[in-house]
């Protein structure tokens, strides 16, 4: 799991800019969401109306006498693209101060949904699956290097790296490598120099 159109949900509800102020916190109610993507009629997401945006509305802090999604929503929306990678996701996600992020395909239509539940999914990866793929990806840095033996443990997401490197420069680049494997949550080495004879 790598990109966000391995973890997103595929079933979204949404609402069109036309849509009613009732309307919307009806949709909110049934579905249990705190917001909903706005779309034209095309399916392109134009913006994001939140709980937030209706008990402004409802409070009378927005004298505009908003009553439609177009009219109550926040603009431009924040989405990601199908593509985009979880981390990038997650750092986006952080900096908007986002729970969710509408998943849109190159034209702007709406075609998922990601939550930060979503992306921690990554995270429920069995221990052996990512074990072997750091092998591989270890044994591609090392072939290069000369004689080297690189052990990899891993225990609920934690990584163990023990053995033998020919270059001391090695561990860093291992340690880096080890932490871009989806599903880990922390890297340690042990790795003795040995430089060949």
């Amino acid at each position: 799991m790598r990109t966000v159109d391995d973890v997103m949900t595929h079933a979204v509800i949404s609402v069109n800019r036309t849509a009613p102020f009732k309307d919307i916190v009806k949709t909110m109610r049934q579905w249990r969401m705190s917001a909903l993507p706005v779309l034209t009629d095309e399916g392109q997401v134009v913006g994001v109306v939140s709980e937030a945006d209706l008990l402004l509305k409802a409070q009378g802090g927005d004298e505009s006498r908003a009553v439609s999604a177009g009219q109550l929503m926040t603009v431009p929306a924040v989405t990601v693209t199908r593509n985009a990678s979880i981390a990038g996701a997650a750092r986006l996600m952080a900096r908007s101060h986002l729970k969710r992020l509408p998943v849109v395909d190159d034209d702007g239509r709406l075609i998922g949904l990601v939550s930060r539940g979503d992306l921690l999914k990554i995270y429920l990866r069995q221990d052996e699956d990512i074990a072997e793929e750091l092998r591989e990806l270890i044994m591609a840095e090392l072939i290069p290097s000369g004689s080297a033996t690189v052990h990899v443990q891993v225990s609920d997401g934690a990584v163990r790296l023990d053995g033998c490197i020919p270059d001391p420069m090695l561990n860093d680049v291992l340690v880096r490598v080890a932490r871009t494997v989806p599903g880990v949550v922390d890297v340690t080495a042990r790795l003795d120099v040995e430089v060949p004879a």
